[in-house]
Formats: structure tokens, C-alpha cells, sequence
């Protein structure tokens, strides 16, 4: 399977989940302010440029994610959150995540912040996934590098430091695309010989 990884933007949204296409929880201060997603759109590719990425399959064009990020300022949210705001040097995810770590660095960003929740022992992953689509398993950040900065109750606001990314001799997309395609991609089944 090859892969096709683009930025996300007001023309790309219409590929990603319909869900996306109009959530604005993010974007909005609180639950019953209405924000013009278009003028946010606007704004945002103006100050930042792409405010995520899309993933593609490359041989028959279908989506196989998308993720959405940029400075902390540009989500408001972020800042009524428990644990929160989240710093004014860091990029924040504030949906999905694998290249945004990459990308991020290559932007600048010093550091990634993202929100954590931390599950009771038992939550299936469909509840830890499904469940919070905006806030990710801090067992999951944990893996990744990520350092508690602050806690309230079960939410944390997470942080990694970006200052000691070494780049790789793997060009960013050729890295971004590898990573995309092993994790959608069945593992090897083994077979007794």
C-alpha cells in the first residue's frame, strides 16, 4: 500500500470523517458560543499554514486519517480546560497524532502539548479511543515521551520537548509515510514450520 500525506486545510477538510467538518469544540471558548469554522479556516492557514495533516491511501485515493494541530492560541478550548492552558511555545494535537510530532518540530514549535485523561484500570480501548476523541490516553503519551505539566482530577495537560529531535537520515515524508503505513497495516501472522 503506498500513502499520500497532505496538509489539512479548508480544502481538504471535505476528505477527512464528516464529523469534522463542522466541529468547532475546539475553536469555541464555550459550549454555547457559535464560531464560524470558514473565518477560523481563514485565520488559521494565515497565521500557521496547514492546521493538520490528511493521510491518503495512495492507490485508491480512500482517507486513512486525519489530525488536527497548531499553536495553543488558535484553540481556545485549550484554555478552560482542566490542567490547562497549555503553553505559548508548544504546538497542541487536538485530534489524532502520529506526524505531528515531526512536523511540529520542523515548524519551529519547541515543544507538543496535548491533553491526557488518565482511564481507571479495566476501559477497553474502544472507551480509551472512542469514548474522548479529544483527549488521548496518558498511558499512550507516556509512550511517546510525553511529561505530565499539570493535573486536575483524571485530565492532564502533557507536554514533550522538542529541542532534542535528532532528524533522520529518512526524509520526514518518506518517515511519516512509513509510520502511517505500519499502523495500518496487518501485523505478520506466524506459522509453525
Amino acid at each position: 500500500m503506498t500513502t499520500r500525506v497532505t496538509g489539512l486545510t479548508g480544502a481538504t477538510l471535505p476528505d477527512v470523517a464528516p464529523v469534522c467538518h463542522e466541529c468547532v469544540w475546539w475553536q469555541s471558548r464555550t459550549a454555547g458560543r457559535s464560531v464560524d469554522k470558514r473565518r477560523w479556516i481563514e485565520k488559521t492557514e494565515t497565521e500557521f499554514g496547514a492546521w493538520g495533516t490528511v493521510y491518503y491511501d495512495g492507490d485508491d485515493g480512500r482517507v486513512l486519517g486525519s489530525m488536527q494541530y497548531g499553536p495553543a492560541r488558535l484553540f481556545p478550548r485549550a484554555a478552560e480546560l482542566p490542567a490547562g492552558p497549555p503553553s505559548d511555545d508548544a504546538v497542541l494535537v487536538t485530534c489524532v497524532f502520529l506526524a505531528a510530532i515531526g512536523e511540529a518540530k520542523d515548524k519551529g514549535a519547541t515543544a507538543l502539548e496535548t491533553f491526557a485523561y488518565r482511564y481507571p484500570e479495566g476501559v477497553s480501548d474502544y472507551g480509551r479511543f472512542l469514548v474522548h476523541r479529544t483527549a488521548f490516553p496518558r498511558d499512550f503519551l507516556s509512550d511517546f515521551g510525553f511529561q505530565t505539566v499539570r493535573s486536575s482530577g483524571r485530565v492532564e495537560l502533557a507536554r514533550l520537548e522538542l529541542g532534542g529531535l535528532v532528524p533522520v537520515v529518512e526524509g520526514k515524508r518518506a518517515k511519516v509515510l512509513r509510520v502511517v503505513r505500519e499502523a495500518f497495516s496487518p501485523a505478520p501472522v506466524l506459522e509453525r514450520p
